[in-house]
């Protein structure tokens, strides 16, 4: 595994969105480029990458880190991190909007391929059907899923206790993800398509990264090393 080099800095890009109503309307610009009929790379081969933020809200600074991890083997092969002011207050359904310059700096200082990128969120399980996922996925042109903790304002039916067990995330009649059990008797996951990527694939890979644990290795290396980060920082 490469060292982690110092945190690459992370600015705002020209014209990011300061209100709610402009972000919105690029979340309405661009969520018909969102391309759901691929089937996404195969579970267990190549890299996975999972991307995850840690605030420090007391100085209005987000560091986001991005883990690349084999699949075959899970083992980590290259660390980025970077760091920027808070991009967007909070806005419930525009989270994208306050982390992806911190996240898109982290998956840009990576010297190898990402493969499938697993966020910490959402992707078409979104209100307005245009998560995290699906926005870093259509700037980046790269394959997404969302594996979130909890299902947002979406509900799902029982769920069958063992190992792999899915539902499908509901709004109303549309389904928009899928519950999934990641561990025996455990809470489940909810997961959803990003970008490129069908949900079976992305199901299939959640559980090839979660061998162990309720989540991804993807969301637990990232989430470990945002963090250090920031600690770092103090």
């Amino acid at each position: 595994m490469e060292a982690v080099a110092n945190p690459r800095p992370a600015p705002l890009p020209a014209g990011w969105p300061v209100s709610e109503e402009g972000a919105r309307a690029v979340q309405d610009a661009l969520r018909d480029a969102v391309v759901r009929d691929e089937p996404g790379p195969e579970p267990g081969l190549g890299h996975a990458t999972g991307v995850d933020v840690a605030y420090d809200d007391a100085r209005g600074v987000v560091a986001a880190a991005a883990v690349v991890l084999d699949c075959a083997t899970l083992k980590v092969v290259e660390e980025a991190t970077a760091v920027g002011p808070v991009a967007f207050r909070y806005v419930p359904g525009l989270l994208a909007f306050r982390e992806l310059p911190a996240v898109l700096a982290a998956l840009e200082a990576l010297t190898v391929d990402p493969g499938l990128v697993v966020c910490d969120g959402y992707g078409l399980a979104h209100p307005r059907r245009f998560g995290l996922a699906s926005h870093l996925g259509v700037l980046t042109g790269r394959p997404t899923i969302g594996v979130a903790k909890n299902p947002f304002v979406f509900t799902h039916g029982e769920l069958a206790e063992h190992r792999g067990a899915a539902a499908p995330l509901l709004a109303g009649d549309e389904q928009v993800g899928a519950a999934l059990r990641t561990r025996a008797g455990v809470r489940p996951v909810y997961v959803s398509v990003g970008h490129r990527v069908a949900l079976p694939t992305a199901l299939a890979h959640t559980l090839a990264l979660s061998p162990r644990y309720r989540l991804p290795e993807t969301t637990r290396h990232a989430d470990a090393l945002c963090r250090r980060v920031l600690a770092g920082r103090s």
